[in-house]
């Protein structure tokens, strides 16, 4: 049965631009009796009219028509790895001709020294230090990505492959790209292995980026950063990086750093700069594990928090529809359930609520309180009983995308089941 469900998805691969709206789940199975699968779905969604919108594009885009969608989907660690948020940005960027938008904003984690996705390559040189927010004795200038590298070197060269292990070859390309960096100060400049790619630059000093438009389309490119003479003290700090193209389509951002909360987030002095450069459609906030891992987690500082990040994206874009999920249920040093993971599934309830906006209870779904123990006896999750294993962030991206087609069939009375083709292995 498990050759006969490979070859089942090598085919929908191969075929997917002749079959447009079919999507396949292939991690769905009941063999999996802990999981709680009449609670997957988008709660509230029905309610929000920002959600409608949503779904109408996507529909659009599923048909074969021409939109442009963004996605940004924010959390810790979960998100850093990019393997269930990309699961997801492979499905939904491969449901129709017309879905594939742009890579855009990435970072270089390993220049930071930290682990990079599987689905974009950084190659470099030269001495960096990375800083997280998440660090509290770390303290420098973070951006969007909340890490940033620091280079106090003379030169250093840095190549960015957009292509990496993805679930398609040569997925992404791109004729434009920013760099995130320091730029309120001119120690350093930026330039290209292949200068005579380079036709137009542009700069912006509010959200410090430089932006270098290409006269080629590229899936790859290497840059260098050279301090200038008489600037012995100086440093370069790297907030980020964007790959940019013309296309239209979906382009889902994951913004994740290992350890990241709400309170880590606020600390990153430029991310509602960069934050407003886009316009999201959706936003989906992974933001709790952290937060309620302490003993000292606060419930009204984390509504707070959560509240202040829903006015900031309703400023990038009053309609986008804010997806806010509850964090998966986790073992406190390895040893004992969490039990505060169901005080912060209240407050999302709470914030959802008042701000009309949907949820995704992931804690319900997985089973609930100490359900993270299932799924470490079934090798879902390593024995921290925190993060999961790539099995178990591709059923939670399988488990999301069918909450989220079921909605969106749901609003737009489409058929039942008609957005997944699902394959169960038994």
């Amino acid at each position: 049965m498990m050759k006969r469900s490979k070859l089942l998805i090598l085919l929908w691969l191969f075929t997917l631009p002749v079959t447009a709206q079919t999507y396949v789940l292939d991690t769905i199975q009941n063999k999996y009796p802990f999981v709680n699968w009449k609670a997957n779905t988008l709660k509230m969604a029905e309610y929000s009219p920002a959600f409608k919108k949503l779904f109408q594009k996507l529909d659009t885009i599923a048909k074969g028509g021409s939109e442009d969608l963004h996605i940004f989907h924010i959390g810790g660690s979960h998100i850093q790895a990019d393997i269930y948020s990309n699961r997801l940005r492979s499905y939904l960027q491969t449901m129709s001709p017309t879905a594939k938008g742009q890579r855009g904003f990435i970072y270089p984690y390993s220049i930071a020294k930290t682990n990079n996705p599987g689905n974009y390559r950084v190659e470099y040189d030269g001495e960096w230090k990375g800083y997280r927010c998440s660090v509290r004795k770390d303290s420098v200038a973070w951006g969007l990505a909340g890490v940033t590298a620091v280079f106090k070197d003379s030169l250093a060269n840095v190549k960015i492959k957009a292509n990496g292990n993805n679930y398609h070859e040569k997925m992404y390309d791109f004729n434009k790209m920013r760099i995130f960096y320091d730029n309120w100060s001119s120690d350093y400049e930026i330039s290209f292995k292949q200068d005579s790619l380079v036709t137009k630059i542009k700069e912006d000093k509010k959200a410090h980026f430089v932006e270098f438009t290409f006269n080629q389309t590229l899936e790859e490119i290497e840059f260098c950063v050279h301090r200038k003479e008489n600037a012995e003290d100086a440093e370069f700090l790297m907030m980020g990086i964007e790959l940019m193209n013309d296309n239209k389509g979906i382009q889902y951002t994951s913004i994740g750093v290992n350890g990241g909360s709400f309170s880590y987030y606020n600390r990153c002095k430029y991310f509602d700069d960069q934050l407003l450069l886009y316009k999201p459609d959706l936003f989906i906030v992974s933001v709790g594990t952290n937060d309620a891992y302490h003993p000292d987690f606060d419930p009204q500082e984390y509504k707070k928090y959560y509240t202040e990040l829903i006015k900031l994206i309703q400023k990038a874009n009053p309609d986008c529809a804010v997806l806010l999920t509850v964090p998966n249920d986790s073992y406190y040093k390895k040893k004992i359930p969490n039990p505060r993971t169901s005080v912060a599934q209240k407050v999302i309830y709470e914030v959802a609520k008042e701000q009309q906006m949907a949820v995704w209870d992931f804690y319900e779904i997985m089973g609930g309180f100490n359900s993270s123990k299932s799924w470490y006896d079934n090798k879902l999750m390593p024995r921290d009983r925190i993060h999961f294993t790539v099995m178990g962030y591709r059923i939670k991206a399988d488990l999301l995308l069918q909450a989220l087609a079921h909605s969106w069939e749901t609003e737009l009375k489409l058929q039942p089941n008609s957005i997944l083709n699902q394959i169960i292995n038994e």
